[in-house]
């Protein structure tokens, strides 16, 4: 899998997926056997997954940096756009990739076509700083991030969750390493310190911005989406019934990757509009 040197010394792995140069690019901690953003590629965009500095295979941190990662999470996705001759393209993330997404529409909106944002909140800072995976690393009881797959009456989403948890036992946050585990880069966007100053930041995103999630999710919580699509001008929300945090860019992949799909080739297609064409006869 290949490298890339993202500043002196420091690389950071990462997957190509179709060609194009309909651009997609999305950083992440870990990604699932299944992906909505990864699946893309198969209409017709040119998807680049890149591993956070700090986990997996891309170089490992020796101090904890904090939230002061969400920032340079941006940085990297930008460099990384520089070192592959890509001027504008979209940003898709899930979960805390949706939140280096919000640090990318702080600093560098001028870069961006488009914002797909799956289940990206962003937290109301008003209730607290502490993450959800390191509540998790606590020990402290949380709200589930799925549903029981049984509630779908659907044996293929049963096998799909199966496979899901089977992978997620293998590759994902059970088996980080101490270094990785010692990363508390808490919420993003901390630097607003507060609701109100959250609500601004959002007002000011003018990109096509696409929010998708579920009624059950306990920590992109429904009124949280609504509130991000109430203040950013240009954006349009996809919720789902039954869905928790997991369900829409892990499980539901087929479903949610034609979403966005559609709502990105309608930003292309439609002078940067996040709606479909209108032709009057």
């Amino acid at each position: 899998m290949p490298k890339i040197e993202i500043s002196q010394g420091v690389n950071i792995h990462y997957e190509e997926f179709g060609t194009g140069d309909r651009y997609v690019i999305c950083t992440m901690i870990d990604y699932p056997k299944y992906s909505s953003i990864r699946d893309l590629c198969k209409h017709g965009y040119h998807v680049f997954l890149l591993t956070n500095r700090g986990f997996g295979k891309s170089d490992h941190l020796d101090v904890d940096m904090g939230p002061a990662l969400w920032d340079i999470w941006a940085k990297d996705v930008i460099t990384f756009a520089d070192l592959k001759g890509i001027g504008k393209f979209t940003y898709a993330g899930d979960s805390h990739g949706a939140g280096t997404g919000w640090h990318i529409c702080k600093s560098y909106q001028d870069r961006l076509n488009a914002f797909a944002a799956i289940v990206p909140g962003p937290y109301n800072l008003d209730e607290g700083f502490v993450s959800y995976r390191t509540r998790l690393l606590r020990g402290e009881k949380v709200k589930p991030m799925s549903v029981p797959a049984e509630y779908f009456h659907d044996d293929a989403v049963v096998e799909r969750v199966r496979q899901d948890l089977e992978y997620m036992q293998i590759e994902q946050l059970d088996h980080q390493s101490p270094e990785e585990k010692k990363q508390d880069y808490k919420r993003p966007l901390l630097e607003f310190e507060n609701e109100a100053n959250t609500q601004e930041f959002l007002r000011s995103i003018q990109i096509p911005t696409l929010v998708i999630g579920g009624t059950e999710d306990p920590i992109s919580r429904t009124d949280l989406m609504v509130r991000t699509v109430e203040c950013i001008p240009h954006s349009k929300l996809i919720l789902y019934h039954g869905f928790s945090h997991n369900e829409p860019w892990r499980i539901f992949v087929e479903e949610v990757s034609y979403e966005i799909a559609f709502f990105l080739d309608n930003v292309h297609e439609n002078d940067g509009h996040y709606f479909k064409k209108i032709i009057n006869e």
